[in-house]
C-alpha cells in the first residue's frame, strides 16, 4: 500500500473565491470575479458549455460586474492592490483591458448602483468633491455628460435604487452599522421610507416593485429585520413579512412572477423564501450550500446564486423553474480532498457572564492527525459572525491536528438589533469577556487544554487577539494577529473617510470617551504580550493601515520580545493573491508548530 504524506497548504488552496458574478439577459452567458489564475480577474463561461476563459488580465479586484442590455459592453469595479478605490470600467464583450469610463483619481471612490433599461444612463456614487459623506451621480455613456444628481451629507450616502422611468432615486444616509435611513427623492420631494422613531434602526435593501411602491428591508420597531413596504401615494408604511428570529438580509422583486426572494440569516446558516406578491404566501426553498454570497433571478425566473459551505468553496449554482434540484455550474473544490476530508463544524452554545448564550463552531481534527492544541478564532467586523463559510485556513489548521473554536460572542450579526448593538463604544470590554467565557468553557468540557491554546484573529479579531494576548497572556501559548487594530485612537483617526461620520457611534469619541478607548486599546497592555507573537498586515489596507500593526511591532521588538512581522506589499485587507494567501497561511502553521507543546518521550 501507498502511504501518501500529509496535506501540504498549496492543496488546501488550490479552489478559488468567487467574489461577484453576473447573468446575460438570454441566460447564454455568465461572468464572474476569481482568482482562479492565482489573482483577481473576471472570468466568463458560456452556457451550457460552462467551460471557464478570462476576460481581464489586470490582476485587481472587481467589485461588481453587470452586462449591458444590449450585449455592446460589461461594466465592472476595480481597484488597485487592494486598496478598496474602485473606479468604474467598461470591457468589450469579449473581454481585455479594462476601459475607464470617468477619469481616474488617486483616493477616489466610485460604486455602481444603476444601468438604464436602454444600457445609456449610469447611476453611481462616488467620493469625488465629497469624501466624507459622497455624492450621486448619472453618467450618460453615449454623450460623455456626467450629473451631479444629490449631494449628501449628515452621515455617509450611497444610491440604493432607481426607479424604472428614472424620475424616482432610493438613498440610504449610513450613520452606522445599527442605524440607517432610507429616502425617496422624487423632484423637489424627500420622503422618509419608516415613520418617525426615538429609537435607532435600520432600512436597507430598498427596490422598486412599481412607480409607487417600495419594498425594503428594516428593524424599525423591532429586534430582528423584516420585509416592509412603502406607498409613496398614500405614504403608507406597512410590514409585509416577518420571519421568526431570522434576520432578514436581503430581497430581490421578480417582476414576471409578481414576487420577492427574501435571504435571511438564521445564527450560522442561511435560508431563502420566495414571497408572493399575490397572496403574502411564503414559500422556503431547499439551498445547495450554507452561506449565500450573492443570487440573481433571471426574466424566465431561473435563480442563480454563489455560495459556500465550510467544507466546499464557492461555487455558482442554478435553479431552474419549475425545477427542485439545482445544478451545480461551476466545480470548484480542494484538490485531492473530498469532503468527509474536510472539518464540517459542529454548531455549539456556551454561557458568557451576565447569562448571555453564545452561539459557537467548533471544528475538530481526525483523531489520527489530531494534536492536542486549540485554535481561539475571535471574528473580524466586529459586527460579523463566524458562519458556515468555506474558509482555507481553517482546513488547513485543522488539517495539520488542530482542534478550532470561533465564537459569535457579543456584537455579532445575525443574533438581532440588540445583541448587535451592545457592541457599540464597546469594543475591548463585553466581547472580550465572552471570549474569555468560551475559553473557560473550552477547559471545562475537556475540549481544550490549558497549556495547549493559541489565539488567531483577523481584522477585529486581529484587535481582539492583540488584546487577549496583553491582557490575559496566561491563556495562550502564543498569538497571531492579522490585520488587526493595535491603537483605537489611531485607527479612528486613520480609517477612510467615508467611515468617519460612524466612528462616534461604533468606536467612540477621543475626547468625550478618552478613558474608555485607553482602556480598550491593546497598546495598553504592551507590557503584558509576553508570549510569541507573529503579525501579518497588508501594505496597502485601507480599513486598518500598516502603522496600526508597526507600532505593535516596534514596541514589541524594542523590548526583546519573540515577535515576527510579515507585510505583503500587493494586498489590502485581505488575501486576493494566492501566492500571499499561501506565503501567509504556511507561515502561519509553522509558527503554530514552533510553539506547540514538545511532548517528552521516556
Amino acid at each position: 500500500m501507498i502511504t501518501f504524506p500529509s496535506h501540504d497548504a498549496e492543496q488546501f488552496l488550490n479552489s478559488y473565491d468567487i467574489d461577484t458574478f453576473a447573468v446575460s439577459k438570454d441566460e447564454k452567458r455568465i461572468i464572474f470575479s476569481a482568482n482562479m489564475n492565482g489573482k483577481p480577474n473576471v472570468w466568463a463561461m458560456d452556457v451550457p458549455n460552462a467551460y471557464p476563459y478570462p476576460l481581464t488580465y489586470c490582476n485587481q479586484m472587481s467589485s461588481f460586474l453587470k452586462f449591458d442590455p444590449n450585449g455592446q459592453f460589461i461594466l465592472a469595479g476595480f481597484d488597485n492592490e487592494g486598496d478598496e478605490n474602485y473606479q468604474l470600467y467598461a470591457l468589450r464583450p469579449e473581454g481585455g483591458k479594462p476601459f475607464a469610463l470617468l477619469p481616474a483619481e488617486k483616493e477616489v471612490k466610485q460604486y455602481f448602483s444603476h444601468l438604464s433599461k436602454d444600457g445609456e444612463r449610469m447611476y453611481y456614487t462616488t467620493s469625488k468633491d465629497n469624501q466624507r459623506y459622497m455624492n450621486i451621480h448619472c453618467y450618460n455613456l453615449r454623450t460623455k455628460e456626467d450629473k451631479l444628481l444629490h449631494a449628501g451629507e449628515e452621515a455617509s450616502t450611497h444610491l440604493l435604487a432607481v426607479s424604472e422611468d428614472e424620475e424616482t432615486l432610493i438613498i440610504g444616509k449610513h450613520f452606522s452599522n445599527t442605524y440607517s435611513l432610507c429616502y425617496v427623492i422624487r423632484g423637489d420631494e424627500v420622503i422618509c421610507l419608516t415613520p418617525a422613531s426615538e429609537r435607532e434602526y435600520v432600512t436597507e435593501g430598498a427596490c422598486f416593485v412599481d412607480k409607487d411602491t417600495v419594498l425594503f428591508v428594516t428593524d424599525y420597531e423591532a429586534d430582528f429585520p423584516y420585509v416592509a413596504s412603502f406607498n409613496l401615494q398614500t405614504r403608507e408604511f406597512n410590514v409585509v413579512q416577518v420571519f421568526e428570529r431570522e434576520e432578514v438580509a436581503g430581497l430581490q422583486f421578480h417582476k414576471e412572477s409578481n414576487s420577492c426572494y427574501v435571504l435571511t440569516h438564521k445564527g450560522v446558516e442561511d435560508r431563502c423564501y420566495r414571497l408572493s406578491l399575490d397572496d403574502y404566501s411564503v414559500t422556503q426553498l431547499s439551498l445547495p450550500i450554507d452561506v449565500m454570497i450573492q443570487s440573481y433571478i433571471a426574466e424566465s425566473g431561473n435563480i442563480y446564486i454563489a455560495g459556500y459551505s465550510a467544507v466546499a468553496p464557492a461555487n455558482l449554482f442554478v435553479l431552474k423553474n419549475g425545477m427542485d434540484e439545482w445544478e451545480m455550474l461551476t466545480n470548484n473544490r480542494i484538490l485531492g480532498l473530498n469532503k468527509e476530508d474536510l472539518s464540517d463544524p459542529e454548531t455549539v452554545t456556551y454561557t458568557s457572564f451576565e447569562g448571555l448564550e453564545i452561539e459557537a463552531l467548533l471544528f475538530k481534527p481526525k483523531a489520527e492527525v489530531a494534536n492536542g492544541h486549540t485554535v481561539f478564532w475571535p471574528h473580524g467586523g466586529p459586527q460579523w459572525a463566524e458562519r458556515k463559510q468555506f474558509r482555507a485556513i481553517f482546513q488547513y489548521i485543522i488539517g495539520h491536528g488542530y482542534t478550532l473554536f470561533a465564537p459569535n460572542f457579543r456584537g455579532s450579526t445575525c443574533y438581532g438589533t440588540s445583541f448587535t448593538k451592545v457592541i457599540e463604544g464597546d469594543w475591548g470590554e463585553g466581547p472580550r469577556l465572552d471570549c474569555v467565557a468560551g475559553i473557560e468553557w473550552l477547559f471545562e468540557q475537556g475540549i481544550a487544554e490549558r497549556d495547549k491554546l493559541f489565539v488567531l484573529g483577523r481584522s477585529y479579531g486581529g484587535y481582539m487577539s492583540l488584546l487577549l494576548s496583553g491582557r490575559h497572556a496566561e491563556y495562550f501559548r502564543a498569538s497571531i494577529d492579522i490585520f488587526g487594530v493595535s491603537n483605537l485612537f489611531t485607527f479612528i483617526e486613520s480609517v477612510p473617510e467615508h467611515w468617519k461620520p460612524t466612528m462616534d457611534r461604533w468606536v467612540g469619541n477621543p475626547e468625550r470617551d478618552r478613558e474608555k478607548l485607553i482602556a480598550d486599546s491593546p497598546v495598553t497592555y504592551l507590557d503584558g504580550m509576553v508570549k510569541p507573537m507573529l503579525i501579518i498586515q497588508g501594505e496597502n489596507d485601507p480599513r486598518v493601515v500598516k502603522a496600526e500593526s508597526d507600532q505593535v511591532y516596534e514596541a514589541l521588538k524594542n523590548k526583546g520580545r519573540d515577535v515576527e512581522y510579515f507585510v505583503m506589499k500587493d494586498e489590502g485587507h485581505g488575501f486576493s493573491r494566492k501566492e500571499n494567501e499561501l506565503a501567509a497561511y504556511s507561515r502561519i502553521v509553522e509558527f503554530l508548530a514552533k510553539h506547540q507543546v514538545k511532548e517528552v518521550r521516556v
